[in-house]
């Protein structure tokens, strides 16, 4: 069966860390990019951060360069968004999704349960 499962979601106080992370079964995530995407109450979901397939490139939104990194383990077959110095608007709930190349919200159409990231003293 072929999945993406996020976990690694948190409460978390103004400048802690996290790291998310984004399992594949059934299929090797290595062949893939790989996008995070977030989207939080009231707001559009947005692309936080991609890595793609082969050369590892990584990409990220400006609001979150410097900050968050993303990263593969091939072994685990999982992606994972390292944050740092996490502030109250990266509240929300976090996806990720796979494509040949990073995904955008409007190619992609299937959507996991995502994990929550609650950022608040």
């Amino acid at each position: 069966q072929v999945m993406l499962v996020e976990s690694g979601g948190d409460l978390v106080q103004p400048g802690g860390s996290l790291r998310l992370s984004c399992a594949a079964s059934g299929f090797n995530l290595v062949d893939y990019a790989v996008g995070w995407f977030r989207q939080a109450p009231g707001k559009e979901r947005e692309g936080v951060s991609c890595i793609t397939s082969s050369v590892g490139n990584t990409y990220y939104a400006d609001s979150v360069k410097g900050r968050f990194t993303i990263s593969r383990d091939n072994a685990k077959n999982t992606v994972f968004l390292q944050m740092n110095n996490l502030k109250p608007e990266d509240a929300a709930v976090y996806y990720c999704a796979v494509d040949y190349v990073c995904p955008v919200v409007a190619t992609v159409t299937n959507w996991g349960q995502g994990t929550q990231v609650t950022v608040s003293s």
